[in-house]
């Protein structure tokens, strides 16, 4: 069983940054998914275990950074020129014992922390 519990959300202004946690009870493969009001949940970012390769939607590539301290057992998402589009609940999440076929894919994945809102206004 992996526990996730995320921390670091809140409300910015647009172009503004905010740096998100998750801190992981095991060492796993780890992704960051965010879900709007109305909206389907949608992969973001995520990282290997080593923290040695990364993966980034399009939407998000070139503004988010996905790291993580093993030592710590603690995932990051750097966000910065953050847009009111990212408005969202956060999620991290963990899959059990294994690397995600599909890393995308919500249903690839066990773990879910409980979410951490972030809202940006213009």
């Amino acid at each position: 069983q992996v526990q996730l519990v995320e921390s670091g959300g809140g409300s910015v202004q647009a172009g503004g940054s905010l740096r998100l946690s998750c801190a992981a009870s095991g060492r796993t493969f780890m992704g960051w998914f965010r879900q709007a009001p109305g909206k389907d949940r949608e992969f973001v970012a995520a990282v290997s275990w080593t923290g040695g390769r990364t993966y980034y939607a399009f939407s998000v590539k070139g503004r988010f950074t996905i790291s993580r301290d093993n030592a710590k057992n603690t995932v990051y998402l750097q966000m910065n020129s953050l847009q009111p589009e990212d408005t969202a609940v956060y999620y991290c999440a963990a899959p059990k014992g294994r690397v995600p076929v599909s890393y995308d894919v919500p249903n690839e994945y066990d773990y879910w922390g409980q979410g951490t809102q972030v809202t940006v206004s213009s």
